[in-house]
């Protein structure tokens, strides 16, 4: 028997020594998807092999129906209205996508808009977020669980049914995580919320299963801070019910847990080890591209391997940086850990967070410009550091992150994506021309003479197939047609083209895509779509340019 372990070892240890042979740079494609598998504890599952962000749905305002019925997390405090004198959060969210939005006491955005914010509560707020999760291919949702036994259980609870609920309609996954932070009675009353109220949601069949387990994370345990102060004993006592559940547990550990020092209590290296994996806080330990490789080398390097030794799944943090304090480099900081952790050969990654506002570190949409963040706030946008970003920018940059963990994109050091989709030199934009768009049905865009909404439906151009390119400003067009602009109508109903001045409706994005089509983009971020042209009138409601969103464009003079 020990012969046979010592010759599956040897030959183990020179499939990769030959594997390791054939690497000549750290550059490359296919060997860190096969290190992470031949290391990997467990195979791909739910979360092995996939993108996690932290979900923390903790925003509530007046009136929103919810039991707290207060802003919640927006300002201060409960009681205050979120303004200047009382800001809660380091980031402004770009709200041009909710429907339900709320009032503050801020001025009115750099846009002469007034400065309203969402709540978390509301059914087309979580829908929303888990669209965007879907359209980039975020896989699964880490919902964010504090100490419901206190006075937010009620709206805790019910965010999770409507977390469910969004999760089965736009097909990602999600489990309960856990935050034990200051959470007096933890050990007896995690147990209790588990088996009364959370372990029916494993019935889902949106809720993540990992080795065929539901999956459940626990963050906390092991801090060194009077937040968290059970005993190893107790925590482990924990990990162990849970386990006896049937559960695959994950650790949100201190970021130097296995030297157990800093951050980490002492005595905690065999509790951390009974957690099947090991997802450590990054936040507030790193903020430029040098921290991240510094701790690559350091720290993550070292927990994969010991991770690997000790049969544990590792999932490490990736951060889009803090951007009220300027961290985000434009992508290249939170580019720079997808790639270092990926050829790392990690398991699994977890993002931090996906609307965390309040720290500044959401991926979720967020204001582009001082245009769409409230004035003399001091909250950054998007472009603070002299580059035009997309308010998806960050959700896109998951996505490829993500797939440059599954292999299905080469394992680079340059960030692929780019800060604006099809962001055009206003050079190639025909201004001051006269064009035709044709749609994907091979049929010319309307404007019906302004008497009725734009269709997609003529076979002939003629005069009201005719559109002048209008310079609107700012790197935008205005599509005008016999003296009439046409306009977006912000995406609740059909187009027409009957304005006689441009506002920001009638303002479009050049967008061109990779074909040599166009596509529009109206002031709401929505894409113009001649899907329904023929029948009910184009819209400007798509989040995604595709088929139905893009148009060849040709020159009449």
């Amino acid at each position: 028997m020990k012969n046979r372990i010592l010759n599956s070892t040897f030959r183990w240890l020179l499939a990769c020594c030959a594997l390791l042979a054939s690497c000549t740079k750290d550059d490359f494609t296919d060997s860190a998807a096969t290190l992470r598998q031949t290391h990997a504890a467990s195979a791909p599952g739910d979360v092995v092999g996939k993108v996690t962000v932290g979900y923390q749905g903790w925003f509530a305002a007046p009136n929103d129906g919810s039991p707290i019925n207060n802003w919640w997390h927006w300002a201060r405090n409960f009681g205050e209205t979120p303004s200047l004198a009382s800001n809660g959060i380091k980031s402004w969210p770009d709200m041009r996508e909710y429907t339900a939005t709320f009032p503050t006491g801020f001025p009115n955005l750099g846009n002469g808009q007034p400065a309203r914010l969402f709540s978390s509560y509301t059914t087309q707020t979580v829908n929303l977020h888990f669209q965007w999760m879907q359209e980039n291919e975020i896989d699964v949702a880490a919902l964010q669980r504090f100490n419901p036994v206190g006075g937010e259980g009620p709206v805790r609870d019910a965010i999770t049914a409507k977390v469910r609920t969004a999760a089965e309609t736009y097909g990602r996954k999600f489990y309960i995580m856990y935050d034990v932070s200051g959470w007096q009675n933890m050990q007896s009353e995690i147990k209790n919320d588990w088996t009364t109220k959370m372990q029916a949601y494993t019935a889902s069949a949106a809720y993540a299963r990992q080795n065929g387990k539901p999956v459940v994370c626990i963050w906390g345990f092991g801090f060194n801070d009077s937040n968290h102060p059970w005993s190893a004993a107790v925590c482990l006592d924990v990990i162990n019910w849970f386990k006896s559940q049937g559960c695959y547990v994950i650790g949100g550990v201190p970021t130097h847990w296995r030297n157990e020092r800093d951050d980490s209590r002492p005595g905690f290296l065999a509790t951390y080890k009974a957690f099947n994996m090991l997802s450590p806080w990054m936040v507030g330990r790193i903020g430029n591209v040098g921290d991240a490789d510094n701790f690559y080398t350091n720290v993550n390097l070292p927990d994969q391997a010991y991770c690997n030794a000790n049969g544990i799944d590792y999932q490490p943090c990736v951060l889009p940086g803090d951007l009220q304090e300027r961290q985000r480099a434009h992508g290249d900081f939170m580019w720079r850990q997808f790639y270092n952790m990926v050829r790392a050969g990690c398991q699994g990654i977890y993002i931090s967070m996906f609307d965390e506002y309040n720290e500044g570190n959401q991926i979720a949409k967020t204001a582009e410009t001082s245009a769409t963040v409230p004035a003399g706030s001091g909250l950054w946008a998007l472009d603070e550091d002299g580059t035009a970003c997309s308010a998806d920018y960050y959700l896109r940059l998951t996505r490829d992150g993500g797939r440059m963990l599954k292999g299905q994109l080469a394992l680079t050091a340059t960030r692929p994506t780019q800060p604006v989709v099809g962001s055009t030199p206003p050079s190639t934009i025909p201004y001051g021309q006269i064009i035709t768009l044709k749609g994907y049905n091979n049929q010319y865009v309307s404007s019906e003479g302004g008497s009725r909404p734009m269709r997609c439906d003529r076979t002939v151009a003629q005069a009201d197939e005719q559109f002048t390119v209008v310079d609107a400003g700012g790197g935008k067009v205005a599509l005008l047609n016999q003296g009439k602009y046409v306009c977006s109508e912000d995406g609740t109903q059909a187009m027409n083209c009957n304005r006689t001045a441009l506002g920001p409706w009638e303002r479009f994005d050049w967008v061109v895509n990779a074909d040599g089509t166009i596509a529009l983009r109206g002031s709401n971020g929505k894409f113009v779509s001649n899907e329904a042209g023929a029948v009910t009138g184009m819209t400007c409601n798509r989040t995604v340019a595709q088929t139905w969103e893009s148009f060849t464009v040709l020159s009449v003079r």
